[in-house]
């Protein structure tokens, strides 16, 4: 497997509020996380990566004291997360996947609840709990039952009472889970607002929210970092080879485009309506679609479709994920 080492540009102030050194933690004969080394910059909006059983949700549980490494170092704001845990802890905030709430509580009564539990001063509720019920847009829900709510709002409801204390850093694991459409775009929205005042680490299995929202990747695999990278520079570097697809109508078509600059292969492809269909395999740095538009013109080509397949997050996983066997974490 090969790692992706481009490393993403922090903000020019940011400081380091998630480091983790080495870190390994083994359940039995099972090595669920293996010698994992990254930062978190304060300001960033990170995704991390990584198939089942890759080592997620066992590193997130480290980095919120749930879990301790056996061995390597967490600094969550440079203190170490087994040397003070109750105030590492104090910076953040954790939602889990399963977003555990108690149903019969009105939203009032479960954000008041969690306060009791932060052990939250009297003079910072008020100001905490309205500032937080405004940015999670609760307002229209916080006197109901929370067993009466959507799953978009209970997922509000979760994000509320991950940030009511106000922590310098977020940690989701699969905020969007079980959403519809709308939903998850009202969430994306949410999160990306979020971001702008405090470290966000998001774990989800949904692409699309990672392109949306976050602005660098964090990949795991059996337990190591396979990538690091902002996210328009992991398509870019880990593509490798681009697809051109051309739809066309004319003589000798095939033997044209391999001849062109930067075309590794040709591969025809069903005919639609009579036309041939190709789809150029293409090294990362060339682009021939002027050629080809010059190419048809010179031969009289007619050209109905000529486009550069756009590379998605999606692949990236699977080509930097897929080696191996999968294991459960």
């Amino acid at each position: 497997m090969t790692q992706d080492t481009t490393q993403a540009e922090a903000p020019p102030d940011g400081r380091l509020t998630l480091q983790v050194r080495g870190v390994t933690k083994k359940f039995g004969s099972l090595t669920a996380v293996d010698s994992l080394s990254f930062e978190v910059r304060s300001g960033e909006v990170v995704g991390f990566l990584g198939p089942n059983g890759a080592g997620k949700t066992t590193t997130m549980r480290m980095l919120t004291s749930f879990y301790t490494p056996d061995e390597g170092t967490l600094l969550v704001n440079g203190i170490d997360t087994q040397e003070s845990d109750v105030e590492t802890r104090r910076s953040i905030g954790y939602l889990p996947e399963n977003n555990p709430l108690y149903g019969d509580l009105l939203v009032k009564e479960y954000l008041s609840f969690v306060a009791d539990l932060r052990q939250m001063p009297q003079s910072e509720r008020r100001g905490n709990t309205e500032r937080t019920v405004e940015e999670t847009g609760l307002e229209e829900v916080f006197y109901r039952p929370i067993n009466q709510l959507s799953k978009g709002y209970r997922q509000r409801v979760g994000l509320a009472q991950a940030i009511l204390h106000r922590p310098s850093i977020l940690i989701m694991d699969e905020p969007t889970e079980g959403l519809d459409p709308n939903q998850r775009i009202t969430i994306r929205e949410l999160i990306r607002s979020l971001g702008r005042e405090r470290t966000v680490m998001l774990s989800t299995h949904v692409m699309q929210e990672v392109e949306a929202s976050c602005e660098r990747v964090l990949m795991i695999a059996r337990g190591r970092l396979v990538a690091d990278s902002l996210v328009a520079d992991l398509l870019t570097h880990t593509s490798g080879v681009k697809t051109v697809r051309v739809e066309v109508e004319g003589d000798r078509v095939e033997a044209g485009l391999s001849g062109l600059s930067g075309v590794e292969s040709v591969q025809r492809e069903d005919a639609v309506d009579g036309r041939k269909r190709y789809a150029l395999s293409v090294s990362q740095d060339a682009d021939p679609r002027p050629d080809i538009f010059r190419l048809a013109r010179s031969r009289n080509w007619t050209l109905w479709e000529l486009h550069e397949d756009a590379v998605d997050l999606e692949d990236v996983f699977h080509r930097l994920t897929s080696e191996g066997p999968d294991e459960q974490t």
